[in-house]
């Protein structure tokens, strides 16, 4: 008989002391793997408490003080450092109001037809191939005629750039337009700005930043309809869209040998649940009913980690959330033989210790939902992005973390220079105890009077002064605070300091420190870039190729391209450089050799405008340059029809300065007069009304 998976072996000699530390089957397979990640991340969790208490200015509860040490300061630069470089990155991925994501079509696009142009009488020759060199050669890669898209289908459109000026158009590149409007008009229908800005965060703080997602999600939209006596009636409906999911770190169990998460056979979300949150499962598809019965009925079983009083901000009391219920989220490999066993239906062609992609919801010893990865292909649905990359662990490394030795500096020199003020700022007495009166109060006070028995006047009770060395320890700081500044790349000045010195005092010096920490900027927009806005935009592509139904036409073979790196650029720069580039559409023999809508978007793009509200497609351009020659032509019609016979227009056919319907000096004009800028008559001259009359022979 094959043993059960889900069940322990039926042997009376096994010993079982404690359920919840051997749990059998898939259960105990999934706490067995949880357990192994938090042994690998043991480290970083160190790392992640420090940097959590320098962001938050809380010393270490094993830090002691001396006597002496009176000060107990703590300066909280970690945070300042931690939200500019936060405030940064936000700013430039969500300056222009739209998602840093863009797609294109690949280089030879599959499945869809790059060009297309309408029929042509040189398409009924008889070789339809033509000749090498005629410019009719099929690309690599091109596509059938009956695939040119949906859009086109039904029009007379032959595959293939246009020959001889017919019209064109590209049904790759509207795909991929139309799959980029759809997947921005789903991030911000899910407010997957939160999510990110919540993710962005947690990464300059403690090094990573996890978003999970997309996954299928039923919204609520809201709708009212009026009913047949006028009344209005709340009828709303569910839509299903893709939805993003920020996953804090310290619930985020990956695979210990892991470098990347690609790299991962698996991934464990831990989840704090209440009573009520655990049986709203019941109603989301593939959750086991009687199992979640049976989990509430034992009692909620969460049991602090030792690191989370402190996130809370209260050590003394150990388990605040004794009423919770810890359920784990597996997304990773299980061999067919146990998967078989657990229930799910794989092919006999799959060998027993074969792997398939699978999710598991356990609590415990139940598991609350077991099914086949639902993702095509298979992916585990988490995105996790570094700060600053770790070329050996998955996790990153934040700003708290590079600054931590510059923190410690800055907070000891700062506590020495308090204590000594304390004592540079007092008198300490040095008393003769021989000289005065046994049994007195030493104590110090105005008027205070000392009985003296011998020795000399004055030299009974001296008073001491220290010296101040308040100054030094000043300047240490001042040292470690730009020690902070090299190692994050994030000067002082960007986050408002006052007086700078040295090389900030210069407008050139100051450039300068602003583009050395752009650099730094740009470094963790890359990885931005590379870790989190391409995989989320491939894997939205990759769900509405899924999921989404109703868009036929966003088929096709394209690229995602994250553009959150382009933001670091001076837009100033950018925009002075494509400027520059627009004036060159002036020369009629390059302005062909310029993708002048491509050119305006770009432009607009770098001065902070949206470029679908105010540039025109070809189609719309074309239109709107009709009717501004249409307008033109209709004024220059008024114009002459409003001049005097046999007169030109105002301002027509005239280089000169004087004006239209005038004449120069020579006398000779329209109504006796030379009235012209610059020709007036002077005596003597014909014209001149001072002249001595002319007497007629």
């Amino acid at each position: 008989m094959e043993e059960n998976f889900l069940q322990p072996p039926d042997d009376d000699s096994v010993q079982v002391q404690n359920p919840d530390e051997q749990m059998p089957g898939l259960a105990g397979y999934v706490k067995s793997k949880f357990e192994d990640s938090e042994n690998g991340r043991r480290v970083h969790e160190q790392k992640w408490l420090q940097a959590y208490k320098n962001f938050r200015g809380i010393y270490d509860s094993t830090t002691t003080y001396r006597e002496s040490e009176r000060s107990q300061v703590f300066i909280k630069i970690t945070k300042t450092k931690v939200l500019a470089a936060y405030g940064q990155i936000v700013d430039i991925l969500f300056n222009n109001k739209k998602f840093p994501i863009t797609l294109d079509p690949t280089p030879v696009p599959e499945g869809i037809a790059e060009f297309a142009h309408a029929k042509t009488p040189l398409d009924d020759i008889v070789d339809p191939y033509g000749f090498e060199g005629d410019g009719r050669e099929v690309p690599a890669g091109a596509t059938s005629p009956d695939q040119l898209g949906s859009k086109y289908k039904d029009l007379p459109l032959e595959e293939g750039p246009s020959i001889a000026g017919e019209p064109q158009v590209s049904p790759a590149k509207e795909a991929a337009m139309e799959m980029e409007k759809l997947i921005h008009d789903q991030l911000l229908d899910t407010n997957a700005v939160t999510v990110f800005r919540n993710a962005i965060f947690e990464a300059s703080l403690l090094g990573t930043g996890i978003i999970k997602g997309p996954f299928n999600h039923y919204k609520r939209v809201h709708k009212w309809s009026s009913s047949e006596d006028g009344t209005k009636q709340y009828d709303p409906y569910e839509r299903l869209v893709p939805r993003l999911e920020y996953v804090s770190c310290w619930d985020f169990h990956p695979d210990p040998a892991a470098t990347h998460i690609e790299d991962c056979e698996y991934v464990i979300q831990r989840h704090r649940m209440t009573r009520q949150q655990l049986r709203g499962l019941i109603n989301k598809p593939y959750f086991d009913v009687e199992q979640i019965e049976n989990t509430i009925a034992k009692g909620p079983n969460y049991q602090d980690k030792y690191y989370e009083d402190t996130i809370r901000d209260d050590e003394t009391q150990p388990n605040t959330q004794e009423n919770r219920f810890e359920v784990l989220e597996y997304w990773g490999v299980l061999d067919a033989k146990f998967a078989r066993e657990v229930g799910l239906e794989i092919g006999s062609e799959m060998g027993e210790f074969e792997q398939v992609q699978i999710n598991a919801w356990v609590c415990g010893s139940n598991v609350l939902r077991c099914v086949l990865n639902p993702f095509t292909p298979a992916r585990i649905p988490y995105s996790a992005f570094p700060y600053e990359v770790n070329p050996y662990q998955l996790w990153g490394v934040g700003v708290a973390e590079n600054m931590e030795d510059a923190q410690l500096l800055m907070n000891g020199h700062v506590r020495m220079a308090i204590d000594n003020l304390a004592l540079a700022g007092n008198l300490v007495f040095d008393v003769d105890e021989a000289s005065l009166v046994p049994g007195q109060n030493m104590d110090i006070f105005p008027g205070k009077i000392f009985r003296r028995q011998s020795g000399v006047t004055g030299t009974a009770i001296n008073g001491l002064k220290f010296p101040n060395t308040a100054g030094e320890n000043l300047q240490m700081y001042q040292i470690s605070r730009q020690l902070a500044d090299e190692e994050t790349g994030l000067p002082s000045i960007m986050h408002g300091q006052t007086g700078v010195t040295g090389t900030g005092r210069t407008a050139a010096g100051l450039s300068m420190l602003l583009g050395g920490a752009s650099l730094s900027v740009k470094t963790v927009i890359k990885n931005i870039d590379d870790y989190l806005l391409k995989p989320i935009g491939e894997c939205y592509f990759q769900w509405n190729m899924q999921f989404n139904k109703d868009t036929p036409e966003i088929e096709g073979d394209l690229e995602i391209k994250p553009s959150g790196s382009i933001g670091v650029m001076q837009k100033e720069i950018r925009s002075q450089r494509l400027t520059a580039l627009l004036q060159t559409v002036a020369n009629p023999m390059l302005a062909p050799f310029i993708k002048l809508p491509n050119l305006m978007k770009e432009l607009a793009i770098a001065q902070d405008i949206n470029p679908d509200e105010l540039v025109n497609d070809l189609s719309e351009a074309q239109i709107y340059a009709q009717m501004l020659q249409g307008l033109a032509n209709a004024q220059q019609a008024t114009s002459q029809d409003n001049s005097p016979t046999g007169q030109q227009p105002p301002n027509v056919g005239n280089t000169g300065s004087v004006p239209n319907g005038t004449q120069g000096a020579s006398g000779a004009g329209n109504d006796g007069g030379s009235i012209g800028v610059g020709a007036t008559p002077t005596a003597g001259e014909a014209g001149f009304t001072g002249n001595a009359p002319q007497v007629e022979e």
